[in-house]
């Protein structure tokens, strides 16, 4: 019977805790809707749900997200309009096409800016030690719009029809980049001729010739089945595909103070755990690739085609000043400090 009762005052305590946990948002109810660039069971939908989840449960169900996969309310370009205008509460955009909006997003898409090894490891770090998402997000609160921080999904790869072995042969290749003056111009600097194109349009763009080759992570390649008309995947290490859950201003300033703390929290402590996913699916899905089209050729460029690249990139880091918004320097030189002391901290 003792036993019995020290069981049961164990199970209450968690009872009460977990009403705790729950009771610990008194703002309104609110129905969210969240659209995702990606879609169904890719990075931005799947953290986007699992961010969802954990609002709902935190608020005792008040707070309640609804994610949208890619398609579902628009183009890329689309549903980032939609939240600066309060259409849709949030969206789990990029640097590329949110800097339509905010230029000084861009920032993130400099090439060379994170280090070839634990990346992931000193992207954690500056969101969590750094001064710079504090300064980006005046950025966006510029345009209605609140970022809650920026996640980790992994090296971009170019997938082309044509070998490319050095930077040479990048010489006179239709690139498909997002939309970005920033990424225009750095890829222009190696010798490409870069090609702005929606998402939805990259597939029938390179069966139709219009363009020779389009860069994304490794799961957008297999989801979006881009190895089906490109036969050469190369990795430069030169950019990272970095996705920034974002608020509409509004409606964030108008929850409750530990709401606001919780978002953020959420993708701060999600931040390497997420990464560890995207690199799991990144390997699972190359290894479906090269299982559907063995003739798929995949190719790490050497340590001196990246210096070579490296040399033209980090002196055309003025470039951004000019095309990155009103406060692109000092957005630049928090962030490079920030990643210098993030390798410094970790040993790198």
């Amino acid at each position: 019977m003792k036993k019995l009762s020290i069981v049961c005052i164990i199970l209450l305590s968690l009872i009460c805790a977990g009403l705790v946990s729950a009771g610990e948002y008194k703002g309104r109810a609110v129905k969210i809707k969240m659209a995702s660039e990606d879609i169904e069971g890719d990075f931005m939908t799947t953290w986007g749900q699992k961010f969802s989840d954990e609002m709902k449960t935190w608020s005792d169900g008040k707070i309640d997200i609804t994610v949208y996969p890619y398609g579902s309310l628009g183009d890329i370009r689309d549903i980032n309009e939609l939240c600066q205008y309060g259409v849709v509460g949030s969206v789990f955009s990029d640097y590329g096409w949110i800097s339509s909006f905010v230029p000084e997003a861009q920032v993130l898409a400099l090439h060379y800016l994170w280090p070839k090894e634990r990346a992931p490891e000193v992207l954690a770090w500056v969101m969590k030690n750094g001064k710079f998402l504090n300064i980006l997000e005046k950025s966006f609160r510029r345009v209605g719009l609140v970022p809650l921080g920026v996640m980790w999904e992994d090296w971009m790869w170019i997938t082309s029809k044509k070998p490319v072995n050095k930077m040479e042969d990048l010489n006179g290749v239709k690139l498909r980049l997002m939309s970005s003056k920033l990424l225009v111009e750095q890829w222009k600097a190696y010798g490409a001729t870069p090609t702005p194109m929606s998402y939805g349009e990259i597939y029938g763009g390179l069966q139709m010739g219009l363009i020779d080759a389009q860069m994304n992570p490794i799961f957008a390649d297999y989801s979006m089945k881009f190895f089906e008309v490109t036969d050469y995947f190369i990795k430069t290490y030169a950019e990272a595909y970095l996705g920034i859950p974002t608020v509409n201003q509004v409606l964030f300033d108008s929850l409750p103070k530990n709401a606001q703390e919780k978002m953020r929290q959420f993708w701060s402590e999600a931040n390497l755990s997420s990464a560890k996913w995207i690199e799991e699916k990144n390997n699972s899905d190359m290894e479906k690739i090269k299982k559907e089209r063995p003739e798929v050729e995949f190719t790490t460029f050497s340590d001196q085609e990246i210096e070579k690249m490296r040399n033209i990139a980090v002196p055309n880091y003025s470039n951004f000043s000019k095309i990155g918004g009103k406060d692109a320097q000092l957005i630049m030189d928090t962030l490079v400090k920030d990643v210098s002391d993030a390798k410094k901290a970790l040993g790198i």
